[in-house]
């Protein structure tokens, strides 16, 4: 169903000009009607005075980005999208089934009372919330803050991951007719796409995964690709909203983490790699320092050392410069040999 778009109804200030001037001349035309003993004047006068209000009903103002589908008995008639006060048909209805519910962090619209008057509290109190409960569609760009989710990577080990989704409504007669409720169905969508990406990604870079579906190893992971693990959801929510009459501007994550069950062991490992590569650093440098110091030693000719002596020279500058601690100094106050 294609949207229709109602442009040539912005007449809400004239009808409500005309309607309480025909209100003013009923009520004086029963004043006459009575001193002159005219029944036909008062007749007319009384039923233009009971029935009138209903052309109020047909009365809608619409704020900048709001939009009102409407339906005639069933029928889908068109939307009002321009702001202004527009008089239409005064039995069209408005449609909103996704007007009650309110997203995690997302500026709906809801222009109907905190609390119902006191005349409608009891009895018919939930019948008048509905009533009072406001049907613009908002057309504003919204975000979706999806709960975290607990999720297994492509390693098999869990994760929490949240998301943040930037959306907004493009075509209002999808979004209220192709779905039962475009809000909801946003939500478990967003759940799905969510699970599906995330699972053909490690948390951190991994051997021998492939995370493109090319049948090539790669190095992407959570962790360090969330610019496009976050486009990639992005892309899958845009194809399974589309014909709900959503866009999807934006995904982006949130959280990201280990699941606490799992979280202790890996930061252990990754404490451990971390002191590995440190290590490693370490050593590099402390081998580059030693034959330097070999090399100054061999071009200046400072000290000749025999090869048992080269040895334990080595051996003490690498356990100097690859301690944890300071080394304590020993001053050999005696022969070399």
């Amino acid at each position: 169903m294609g949207e229709k778009i109602l442009n040539n109804k912005k007449n809400g200030m004239a009808v409500l000009l005309l309607s309480v001037l025909f209100y003013l001349e009923a009520v004086f035309g029963s004043i006459v009607g009575g001193i002159t003993g005219n029944p036909f004047l008062i007749a007319i006068s009384c039923v233009y005075l009971g029935v009138g209000w209903i052309f109020w009903l047909g009365l809608k103002v619409l704020k900048p980005q709001e939009a009102l589908v409407l339906t005639l008995f069933g029928n889908y008639v068109g939307t009002i999208k321009e702001p202004g006060f527009y008089f239409v048909n005064p039995f069209c209805t408005a449609v909103n089934p996704a007007a009650k519910t309110r997203l995690n962090q997302s500026g709906d619209v809801n222009d109907g009372p905190k609390s119902l008057p006191a005349f409608l509290k009891g009895t018919a109190g939930a019948s008048a919330e509905a009533e009072f409960t406001s049907k613009k569609i908002s057309l504003k760009i919204m975000t979706l803050n999806n709960n975290r989710q607990k999720i297994n990577d492509c390693l098999g080990n869990p994760v929490e991951i949240g998301i943040a989704v930037m959306w907004r409504v493009t075509d209002t007669a999808k979004a209220v007719f192709n779905v039962d409720n475009y809000k909801e169905y946003l939500s478990l969508q967003c759940d799905s796409a969510l699970r599906n990406i995330v699972r053909l990604y490690p948390y951190d870079v991994a051997p021998n995964v492939d995370t493109t579906g090319d049948g090539v190893a790669d190095d992407g992971s959570l962790r360090g690709s969330s610019d496009i693990v976050a486009e990639r959801i992005r892309t899958e929510i845009q194809q399974k909203v589309e014909n709900a009459g959503l866009e999807i501007l934006e995904a982006r994550i949130t959280y990201l983490a280990y699941a606490p069950e799992i979280a202790a062991v890996m930061l252990q490992r990754q404490q451990a790699s971390a002191i590995i590569d440190a290590r490693k650093m370490i050593v590099d440098g402390a081998v580059g320092m030693v034959e330097m110091a070999l090399e100054r030693l061999n071009e200046n000719h400072t000290v000749d050392l025999d090869e048992e002596r080269k040895a334990a020279m080595v051996s003490n500058l690498l356990v100097v410069l690859c301690g944890n601690h300071d080394a304590q100094p020993i001053v050999n106050t005696g022969s070399l040999y």
